[in-house]
């Protein structure tokens, strides 16, 4: 009998242990998946091809569309804890005893994950609305960073016409920025990221003109998402 024949006869022997073996197999493959996307999507952003995914992950293509049928399904997954410290990073925020050094922090923080992240540059740039999870973590980060805002300006210490949006514009300034200087000058996000945040300081200065609305951004955002494979089809 050969060893496939005996495993077959095992199989039909046991069917509770095949069962068992098969979810591990499974739940392994899927696990293989996710490292190799966060790798994959760290260096090469939320683009990359998922054929480079499999081939890391060590499973056929098919298999990971067994686990992941849609692109924006396996982003979710591989980055929500990413997300989670962006979120954590803004309720820590928040309590700073000085509004100003929370609100500097987490500029600062949310721009080095960036750097360190590529993917994760692209998903805070974009939305991602099939996935709830994502979104109900970028809801509740955002609710902070508008407390936060709104800290600074009391304090008098952050342009009393800044907005959220604001905030938003900066994250996809830096994103460009990391994608063009990242190879040849790595630390150039940090004087970008610098300057910003002076220019943010309240002090007598002409207005800024007009921010885009909410409803914009958001369209800008959910558009991305569409272009880069990550959203639904309008």
């Amino acid at each position: 009998m050969t060893a496939r024949r005996e495993a077959g006869t095992t199989a039909r022997a046991n069917p509770a242990q095949a069962t068992r073996g098969l979810r591990v197999d499974a739940e392994r493959n899927r696990t293989a998946v996710l490292h190799a996307a966060r790798e994959v999507f760290a260096e090469q952003g939320l683009e990359a091809p998922l054929e480079e995914i499999a081939l890391r992950a060590g499973v056929g293509i098919a298999t990971l569309y067994r686990r992941f049928p849609t692109r924006a399904q396996l982003i979710a997954a591989a980055l929500v804890e990413k997300v989670t410290q962006y979120a954590d990073a803004a309720e820590k925020a928040v309590e700073a005893p000085d509004p100003w050094a929370g609100f500097v922090g987490f500029v600062e923080r949310i721009c080095a994950l960036q750097a360190d992240d590529r993917g994760l540059s692209d998903l805070l740039s974009m939305a991602l609305p099939a996935d709830a999870q994502v979104e109900k973590l970028r809801r509740r980060a955002n609710e902070q960073v508008i407390a936060l805002i709104e800290r600074a300006k009391a304090a008098g210490q952050l342009r009393d016409e800044f907005v959220g949006e604001d905030l938003l514009l900066l994250v996809i300034a830096n994103a460009a920025v990391l994608h063009v200087t990242g190879q040849d000058a790595p630390q150039a996000w940090r004087r970008f990221v610098a300057l910003m945040l002076d220019a943010f300081q309240r002090r007598d200065a002409p207005l800024l003109p007009a921010p885009p609305s909410t409803g914009r951004m958001a369209r800008a955002m959910r558009r991305l998402a569409r272009e880069r494979g990550c959203g639904e089809r309008s």
